[in-house]
């Protein structure tokens, strides 16, 4: 069997009158180790048998019940070289008053430095009688259920001044019953008082402020039993009333640093009052320390963020005290801590700027001490604000992309900075810019925030400025004639011209008809400006009145004002030309470009105004079938009153002999016109118009 040597832990049974009887016997709890100080023999002198037969002297009975059947052995060994004990088993099963005899007993003198007496696996006996010298018998097998006695008792006389206290400890491979080793009825350790002590075989410790004080024990005790049910604890002035549960301190009581308490946890079966557990004590040592808590002075640092001359405090992170088990209210001045006034409400939460705060730590046994608390900021770092100017992205929306990280806001190194579109969004942390790189925008400003090793942080403004392209005010779109060339020039007042041809001066020449660019630098940004050099567009030379001798030229198209020649030498302004022969002639037209100029040819016909169709085969009729190859031909002829009475076509070969409806018209003078569109690019429109006398005799 295991030994668990525990100097604190005893289990025994609780006592109404005298624990050295056997009626009243103390329950052995678990194999714990056992120590106590027998005196006297309580109120029976026990008839004992055995190797025992010179009656009791100062003696404890105890009960013992198995949990796990096994070997059952023990130690007892006394504290006091002049002790002389004897024991006796009784069982099992046995019951006081009809004990029997003894299954084991030894009555051995044993006397001496290290006189230890009991039960091993190695000696065979069973009873050793006074004045043996053989103090251990043979261990005992044991069954689970049993019940045995064992009766202990100090042989040096009743009334001896030899106290002797023994230690009594359990081995073999039994196992003994008890609540405080079965997690079923405890499940939660127990948790002694108090702090360890510097030496941690010295009991522990609880602070009192002074010494002596006023305690109420009662008070440790939830703490104690760590809410296991079915338990009590008890306090006491000694081990052995803590053992048998005798004269409880209770209420207020006068305590010092100089006396060992005791506490006593006891089980109580709430469905069996007759449970040999119940009769079962865990005990343990304590004593009193006085010793005032020491508060102490602190610094602590916050941020100064963006320059609000507030920084936000945890007043309950300064650690002006180590300890637990406490309470600790702050204060804005040591006046109101003194006073118990103005308390800070919102201690994890303070807003202040730098100054002193007071805090006031007070332990549950009323002990206080206070601190000063200096508040500080950290070191700060500063930041400016900062302007980036980018050449236009975008010159129609005035756009540009800036790199937001180039913005020189502060030169301290291992900062950390977040680009946001306001100063609340940088505050809030919402909206953040996360393309700060590529940042797409007008004139404007965004706000950088700024953050350290310490989590402070400053904002600072980055005006965004788009630089406008500047254009040549010089270069112009031009107009020539198709055949020409020109001279381009971008003016002065640029860093840097690339045309499009690859030229990089001001000026290109002999340029002709076509679309140019030329890239213009100004700082360090480049406009690129369009240029285009257009065609002249020519006159068009829309139709041509032919009235006898005299052509009327109709233009349009080009750019006015037209000169007009029938040469192309000798030119003029109008576009009549007055006696012309008959037959045919150029007709040429430029504008005021005075690009290669356009031509048609046109006919003046032969004139006839007079005919006498009267079939002599001279000036019977008017044919204008030469004509004929003329596109669109018309030849209409028109009485006085503008009724035509004669339409030629290609069915009577554009002639007229004097008929209307086949029938000859009366004598007198008619009028007539010719259209058609000559045979050239334009398909030119010409008209020619004229009058004739008829002539008719009937």
């Amino acid at each position: 069997m295991r030994k668990i040597l525990l100097a604190t832990l005893f289990c025994i049974s609780s006592l109404l009158y005298s624990q050295a009887d056997c009626s009243t016997a103390l329950s052995v709890c678990g194999n714990s180790t056992i120590t106590y100080s027998p005196t006297g023999i309580g109120n029976v002198n026990e008839s004992l048998g055995g190797c025992l037969s010179s009656g009791e002297h100062n003696s404890i009975w105890y009960k013992i019940t198995i949990a796990t059947s096994g070997t059952l052995t023990f130690d007892l060994v006394p504290t006091n070289s002049d002790a002389d004990y004897d024991w006796a088993i009784y069982g099992p099963n046995s019951t006081c008053g009809s004990l029997g005899t003894p299954i084991r007993c030894n009555a051995a003198t044993v006397v001496g430095v290290g006189a230890s007496t009991g039960l091993n696996m190695t000696s065979t006996i069973t009873s050793a009688a006074g004045g043996s010298l053989t103090p251990y018998c043979q261990y005992l097998n044991v069954t689970a259920g049993e019940t045995y006695y064992l009766y202990i008792d100090n042989w040096v006389g009743a009334g001896s001044s030899t106290t002797a206290p023994f230690s009594l400890t359990w081995g073999g491979t039994a196992t003994l019953s008890s609540p405080f080793t079965n997690p079923s009825i405890q499940p939660n350790p127990f948790v002694p008082p108090g702090s360890p002590a510097a030496n941690p075989n010295d009991p522990r410790e609880i602070l009192i402020c002074v010494s002596p004080a006023t305690f109420d024990f009662s008070t440790l005790s939830a703490g104690i039993l760590n809410s296991n049910p079915n338990f009590t604890v008890s306090y006491h002035n000694s081990q052995n009333d803590a053992l048998t549960g005798l004269n409880p301190l209770t209420g207020n009581q006068t305590v010092n640093t100089t006396t060992t308490y005791y506490y006593s946890i006891h089980y109580q079966d709430p469905a069996n009052p007759n449970n040999p557990l119940n009769s079962c004590r865990q005990i343990g040592a304590f004593k009193f320390k006085q010793g005032n808590i020491v508060a102490n002075d602190v610094t602590m640092y916050a941020c100064n963020n963006n320059y609000s001359g507030q920084g936000l405090y945890n007043l309950t992170t300064a650690g002006v005290f180590s300890g637990s088990n406490v309470v600790i209210k702050y204060f804005p001045t040591m006046n109101d801590l003194n006073a118990g006034t103005s308390q800070i409400s919102n201690p994890t939460q303070y807003v202040s700027g730098p100054g002193t705060v007071y805090a006031l730590v007070t332990t549950s046994e009323g002990c206080s001490d206070s601190a000063a608390i200096t508040l500080s900021f950290y070191s700060g770092f500063s930041v400016k604000d900062a302007t980036l100017k980018v050449c236009t992205f975008n010159s129609v929306i005035k756009t540009g992309v800036f790199d937001l990280s180039t913005a020189n806001v502060s030169s301290q190194s291992g900062l950390t900075k977040e680009y946001y579109p306001s100063v609340t969004d940088a505050i809030n942390e919402t909206n953040k810019i996360t393309a700060y790189q590529n940042y797409v925008s007008p004139n404007g400003y965004v706000f950088v925030k700024v953050t350290d090793a310490n989590a402070c942080y400053n904002i600072a403004k980055i005006n965004l400025e788009v630089i406008p392209p500047v254009y040549s005010t010089v270069l112009k779109d031009k107009t020539i004639c198709f055949e020409d060339k020109t001279t381009l020039d971008a003016g002065s007042g640029f860093s840097e011209y690339e045309w499009s041809t690859g030229a990089t001066t001001q000026t290109i020449s002999n340029v002709g008809v076509g679309t140019y660019w030329v890239k213009l630098k100004t700082g360090d940004c480049i406009a690129i400006q369009n240029v285009r050099v257009y065609a002249a567009k020519s006159p068009v030379i829309t139709s041509v009145n032919i009235s006898n001798t005299t052509v009327t030229i109709n233009v349009n198209g080009g750019t006015a004002p037209y000169k007009y020649s029938m040469d192309n030498v000798s030119w003029q302004d109008s576009n009549v030309f007055s006696n012309l022969k008959r037959g045919d002639h150029k007709i040429f037209v430029k504008d005021q470009y005075n690009c290669n100029p356009i031509e048609i040819s046109i006919v003046v016909p032969n004139i006839i105004n007079v005919i006498t169709p009267n079939g002599d085969g001279y000036n019977d009729a008017i044919d204008y079938s030469a004509l004929a190859n003329k596109q669109n031909l018309v030849f209409d002829v028109y009485d006085r009153y503008g009724n035509m009475i004669f339409h030629a076509d290609k069915f009577n070969n554009y002639k007229w002999e004097g008929t209307s409806g086949n029938k000859k018209v009366p004598t007198g003078n008619y009028w007539y016109s010719i259209t058609w569109n000559e045979n050239d690019k334009k398909n030119t429109q010409m008209k020619y118009s004229g009058w004739v006398m008829v002539k008719n005799r009937e």
